[in-house]
């Protein structure tokens, strides 16, 4: 079995740079991708003394696809971000909202061989979501966690262009919401 490398927490809380192995073959919808870029996030700073694959904000290159895989393809830039796995047709699934997926599998509760801080990784397609080309790897990085979180917040409560935004703080989260929701249209009011 091929391996590659991973940087897993450990109990100093320094990472540790650690090998894992991906299946001689690919299964399914499974899709083998080398890592690019990684954003970090507050949730990788609270992993950072367990012993798992840290990092959940990430980009990288399709290097080759199992046999069910439908819409990628070796060379495509995919991201991935928090929620790793779905299963892509309940309900909540259909709607957008497959993080309350009952099949879901959540970063540091799953996968725990793998993570963003690494050389590869080898995620399913339902996971995977394809990076713009106006996008560089280390401006989208961050948007797989941070910027889903605010956008899904901003989409969930439908902001409209005639609405008053308001946004608590100005970290991680709070510069990307301002962003998202000026861009569209909302009078935003920071309070920080």
């Amino acid at each position: 079995m091929p391996t590659f490398t991973v940087f897993k927490g450990h109990e100093s809380g320094a990472p540790k740079k650690e090998t894992t192995t991906k299946p001689d073959e690919l299964s399914g919808d499974q899709v083998f991708v080398r890592i690019t870029a990684s954003g970090l996030c507050g949730t990788d700073m609270h992993y950072r003394q367990a012993h798992i694959g840290l990092g959940h904000e990430g980009v990288g290159i399709v290097e080759k696809t199992g046999p069910s895989v439908k819409a990628l393809k070796t060379g495509d830039r995919v991201g991935w971000g928090y929620n790793h796995n779905f299963c892509g047709s309940c309900e909540q699934c259909r709607t957008g909202n497959d993080i309350y997926c009952s099949q879901r599998a959540l970063y540091g509760f799953a996968d725990l061989d793998q993570g963003s801080f690494g050389s590869h990784a080898v995620w399913r397609e339902v996971a995977l979501y394809k990076i713009p080309d106006g996008i560089s790897d280390e401006d989208a990085a961050p948007l797989q966690c941070a910027g889903a979180t605010v956008f899904s917040a901003l989409n969930t409560y439908n902001a409209q262009p005639s609405e008053t935004v308001g946004i608590i703080g100005i970290g991680g989260l709070g510069h990307l919401a301002i962003q998202f929701a000026n861009k569209m249209g909302c009078r935003v009011v920071v309070l920080s």
